[in-house]
């Protein structure tokens, strides 16, 4: 399996009112990396972060289906998946390339965990590409930083859930906005990420920036920190790259 562990990857719009989709992320490589690996007319799977919007993941698979071939990565099809056609998943082997879209965390994780996508990845050989929470929700164990009113200070939310093991990375994207956010009176980085980070390793990435594992080795290229025991640490610049 190639993993590409995205914070985000153009190619759609957003936000979704945007008249036209963004083109594919052209930052630090991104397109030229996922170009050694894309076969010919690939055929596409992409995974919902809320199974039950199934508007705007159609409009984001029409949109992959224009872009990626203007970026010269050519498809077949992109089908999207969702609570419409569960059944898609049962054999991934079909499918060269397969996106996990953006959304909320433990929405989407709760998906994966009903159509038992952990099981079904088992001796995958694709490409897989997480974007935003499709990246976050690939570690063994999530880390589900808090991200809507009221999370932060719910002593139910779980923080810490299982993901799909492709990984073990727990990854924090968007750094760049989420270290400007408070949530509810609290500092979304400096208060709540750091306080979580006690005894783990959080890495995050910027938007531009991703990391691509293959054969269990990991490089991470553009800008990208580490917080670890609430210490954050500055790992990488843009237009370079670094294997952790």
């Amino acid at each position: 399996m190639i993993l590409f562990l995205t914070s985000h990857m153009g190619g759609n719009r957003f936000p979704p009112e945007d008249p036209v989709p963004k083109p594919v992320l052209q930052e630090n490589g991104f397109t030229e990396n996922l170009k050694k690996y894309w076969p010919n007319n690939a055929k596409v799977l992409l995974i919902a972060s809320d199974p039950c919007e199934h508007t705007i993941l159609s409009s984001i698979a029409d949109d992959f289906s224009k872009t990626l071939p203007m970026a010269g990565l050519e498809v077949e099809f992109v089908l999207p998946l969702d609570d419409r056609n569960e059944e898609a998943a049962n054999d991934l082997s079909q499918y060269d390339v397969i996106i996990h879209a953006g959304g909320h965390v433990p929405t989407q994780n709760a998906f994966f965990h009903k159509i038992h996508l952990k099981e079904k990845y088992r001796g995958y050989q694709g490409i897989v590409i997480g974007i935003s929470a499709g990246t976050m929700n690939c570690a063994s164990t999530v880390y589900a930083h808090p991200e809507l009113d009221g999370e932060a200070v719910d002593p139910d939310y779980r923080r810490f859930i299982p993901g799909l093991g492709l990984c073990e990375h727990q990854i924090l994207p968007h750094f760049q906005y989420i270290r400007t956010l408070t949530l509810d009176g609290m500092k979304a980085i400096d208060e709540i990420a750091a306080s979580d980070s006690r005894g783990r390793c959080f890495l995050c990435l910027n938007d531009g920036s991703y990391a691509l594992q293959k054969d269990g080795k990991t490089t991470v290229y553009g800008e990208a920190y580490t917080l670890k025991d609430g210490v954050l640490t500055h790992i990488c610049s843009d237009n370079e790259s670094i294997a952790l």
